[in-house]
Order: C-alpha cells, then sequence, then structure tokens
C-alpha cells in the first residue's frame, strides 16, 4: 500500500520530498483573504512558500517534511527561483 506523498510523487514528476529540513526562518503575511507563508530552510538559498487560510504558530527551528516543485518568480525584473510547498508536516 502507496503513501499519500508517493502517489503524489508518482502522479506528478516534478515533484520533491524531502525529509528532516530544519527551518530556519519562517514568514506570515496577509494576501487578500489567505496568509502567505514563507520558510527559509537550512542549506538551500531558496524560499518556500504556500498560502493557508489561517496563520500557524511559527516553525522557526522545527524540522519539517515538505513535498515541494520548483517555480520562477518575477521580482523587480529578476526571475527567482522558489519552491512551492505542496505540502508540509512537522518531523
Amino acid at each position: 500500500m502507496k503513501s499519500p506523498v508517493d502517489k503524489l510523487l508518482q502522479s506528478h514528476e516534478n515533484l520533491v520530498h524531502s525529509e528532516g529540513m530544519k527551518v530556519t526562518s519562517h514568514t506570515q503575511r496577509e494576501d487578500g483573504d489567505w496568509i502567505l507563508h514563507t520558510l527559509m530552510v537550512e542549506g538551500c538559498e531558496a524560499p518556500f512558500k504556500f498560502r493557508r487560510t489561517k496563520k500557524y504558530k511559527s516553525l522557526k527551528g522545527a524540522k519539517v517534511n515538505m513535498t515541494y516543485y520548483p517555480v520562477t518568480e518575477k521580482v523587480a525584473g529578476f526571475d527567482i527561483e522558489v519552491m512551492k510547498v505542496v505540502r508540509v508536516k512537522l518531523y
């Protein structure tokens, strides 16, 4: 029997799953009716972003498992690589 993560990875070839990532920074800000969460993790310079309807407790210092895929965002005329998070779970 396959886990939900295995099913996601099998059906979407660009998805990446990482386990035990240590969160070094977690910001939460309003984006219309949503809350935009941005995580920075140890050993990676790209931000990990996801939106939820509510604020969460801070994940700073926590270890998490994340399923995500890389996307490019244009910020001030520059292309920036960002990781779009599909699933985040405390480790």
